[in-house]
């Protein structure tokens, strides 16, 4: 379920639901109870950790030793080589 931020029109009073894409907007303010409005957001940033994350990272075997055969490189494993081997 995605998180919807909002803003009471009367208090500025910023705050954060929990509801469904089909739920109803709330429209009061849960600190003075006068009508809020629901903001534009952008949603939530994706986080990579680590060294990276590339294409080739999730390759499967036939598909590295059929491209390392076209290119005529290594693939790091001497026996998927077509090539001397620099493993």
């Amino acid at each position: 379920m995605p998180t919807y931020e909002y803003e009471c029109n009367a208090c500025g009073n910023r705050f954060e639901r929990l509801q469904s894409i089909t739920a109803k907007p709330h429209s009061s303010c849960p600190d003075c109870g006068r009508s809020a409005k629901r903001l534009i957001s952008s949603g939530a940033g994706l986080l990579f950790k680590g060294k990276g994350f590339y294409i080739t990272d999730y390759r499967s075997s036939s598909y590295k030793k059929q491209a390392a055969k076209e290119s005529g490189s290594c693939s790091g494993e001497p026996k998927s080589c077509s090539g001397p081997c620099k493993a």
